[in-house]
């Protein structure tokens, strides 16, 4: 046999082996694996289950003792009578609905723009404080909205920007949060795709629209998610005083402390205020797994 077929056989002998190759860890190991992952899924989607199982029962079934998952005798009415109460207010449920809609999308879109265009500059470019200023974002990171409620406060005093849409919307814009997600996405990028297309005679925006945000769509999925949730779940109440102003999350959250009467509405109020969330998320939910995966790739 000649040394070059025997060579070959070689190859193809460890080809072979490295597709038969299985993972360093026994049957029970996967066994034990699938169930802690069964059991960590079933605690995260017990509340949602609960949530919505206690928005489907009557009355009676609310009070009883010891309380049931599911219901028994399923019903819709707690989320009509919860429209008949809306439509009861001299605000109507549109003007609420209107209310949350225009603040997520507008703050959303804004804190995308922002964080996107402000984490291109800082993965890609070194310029004189460049590093200290990411420094600062990072530290901000660390102190809640409680903690920044008083300062934003007198800001938006000054501005006079109290009781408007700008006083949620406009702080949503500087949320560090999207800003640390971008830059370590987009560090990630390949610096010769950016210089390729400039030497093709790209401009920085061309670059930044055409090249980067289509390459970094999981990390913009991702960061729209967080601020959706973010943005509609706000009550605003700190900053917005007329009632027409107001969001439907503080409108629901007024009927839910209604009293005892008012426990199935308030059970039906809380599928309300979570179902949108759950929707973008589950919509967006293969490119939060990608987020995740590519966070640690380097050029």
């Amino acid at each position: 046999m000649s040394k070059k077929s025997k060579n070959a056989k070689e190859q193809v002998y460890k080809k072979k082996l490295i597709t038969r190759r299985k993972p360093n860890r026994s049957v029970a190991g996967d066994i034990a694996l699938y169930i802690f992952l069964v059991l960590v899924a079933l605690v995260m989607v017990f509340p949602i289950i609960y949530a919505v199982g206690s928005a489907l029962k009557p009355l009676d079934e609310l009070f009883r003792f010891p309380p049931t998952i599911l219901p028994q005798h399923p019903t819709f009415d707690n989320f009509s009578d919860l429209f008949v109460t809306m439509g009861k207010s001299w605000v109507t449920f549109s003007r609420y609905l209107f209310n949350t809609v225009f603040i997520t999308f507008v703050g959303t879109l804004g804190h995308l723009l922002i964080a996107s265009m402000g984490a291109f500059v800082l993965a890609k470019y070194d310029f004189p404080g460049g590093k200290t200023f990411f420094k600062i974002v990072t530290v901000a990171m660390m102190f809640t909205g409680y903690v920044t409620q008083i300062p934003n406060y007198l800001i938006l005093n000054k501005l006079g920007w109290i009781d408007t849409y700008w006083a949620i919307i406009v702080p949503a814009f500087a949320s560090p949060m999207g800003l640390f997600l971008m830059k370590q996405f987009m560090e990630g990028l390949p610096t010769s795709l950016i210089e390729a297309a400039k030497i093709d005679g790209a401009n920085e925006w061309q670059v930044f629209r055409r090249i980067v945000m289509p390459n970094v769509k999981p990390a913009w999925m991702t960061l729209i998610i967080f601020s959706v949730q973010g943005l509609w779940n706000n009550r605003a109440s700190m900053y917005i005083y007329s009632e027409e102003k107001k969001t439907l999350v503080f409108a629901l959250q007024q009927i839910q402390s209604g009293g005892i009467a008012r426990t199935g509405q308030g059970a039906a109020v809380l599928v309300v205020v979570m179902i949108v969330p759950i929707i973008i998320f589950i919509l967006a939910e293969s490119q939060i797994l990608e987020t995740m995966a590519s966070s640690g790739l380097k050029d």
